[in-house]
């Protein structure tokens, strides 16, 4: 073989070398460096990718793929080093990562298999089909932060007070400026003492003092009315809302109820997690 033969055949290797790999030939596993032994692959690039904010995911494939590699090379190196001088606080971090991961793609899997076309039409018919009409109340309420301030403005009112002017003086919520009025709702939206009060109301009827977590209220019932159900399509959000959060709540009973527990916290002050000490501080 001629020196230009080698030569070509030399430079036909170099370009078969240098061609960009298929698909195919590329996996999870592929390594695309290793730090002092420590091997980074595609997995490892397209995990890290997978969690960037959208603004990152903009940049065109080289500079991103460029970028990747190298946090990942710098991430490696100096996770090196930190590996030689872990403390039991950095263990116990490791461990809660860990866990709070594998959880959390549980809990991934039970929304994503949640929500179906049949799911929704179940949800929507008990909740608004078979329920029938629901009643609806156009209520207004003056809130005030106690007892007594409550009774005195029942006494106003008894005595033919006008409930918005006083609602636009007295009361101390956002209401206050539309003459206490909430527009119409239904029972489920309220707290349950002022649902209960309103439930019993009649149209143009005046209740309270009433307490709730808020302070006390005086309530005027305007109007009441039976709605029809609303359309699926308006309230699929609420459902599909509705479903996942029901999917979350049965996966983790489920686990905890499959799981043998035992708890070991008789006698254990519980502010001691406050301590530094358990933080090696």
């Amino acid at each position: 073989m001629s020196f230009g033969t080698k030569l070509l055949a030399a430079s036909a290797m170099v370009l078969a070398l240098s061609a960009p790999l298929s698909a195919a030939d590329l996996s999870a596993e592929t390594v695309v460096a290793t730090v002092n032994g420590t091997n980074i692959t595609l997995g490892h690039m397209a995990a890290l990718r997978a969690g960037l904010p959208e603004g990152y995911l903009v940049l065109p494939d080289e500079i991103l793929f460029d970028g990747i590699l190298q946090q990942l090379i710098q991430q490696t190196a100096l996770a090196q080093i930190a590996e030689t001088r872990l403390t039991q606080r950095d263990h116990d971090m490791l461990e809660v990562q860990r866990l709070n991961y594998l959880a959390s793609t549980m809990l991934d899997e039970a929304v994503s298999s949640a929500v179906s076309d049949e799911a929704l039409t179940a949800a929507y018919e008990a909740q608004y089909v078979s329920a029938g009409p629901v009643r609806e109340y156009n209520a207004a309420h003056i809130l005030v932060a106690t007892e007594d301030e409550a009774k005195a403005i029942r006494a106003e009112l008894d005595a033919g007070g006008d409930f918005a002017a006083i609602a636009r003086l007295k009361s101390t919520d956002g209401a206050a400026a539309d003459g206490g009025a909430l527009g119409w709702f239904t029972l489920d939206v309220m707290v349950e003492p002022f649902a209960d009060a309103v439930a019993q109301m009649e149209a143009g009827q005046i209740g309270g003092p009433v307490q709730t977590e808020y302070g006390w209220h005086l309530i005027k019932v305007s109007e009441t009315r039976l709605a029809n159900a609303p359309t699926l399509a308006s309230v699929r959000a609420e459902l599909v809302n509705k479903l996942q959060n029901d999917a979350v709540q049965n996966r983790l009973d489920q686990a905890v109820a499959e799981a043998e527990i035992v708890e070991s916290v008789e006698g254990i002050d519980k502010a001691i997690l406050k301590d530094p000490a358990l933080r090696g501080e």
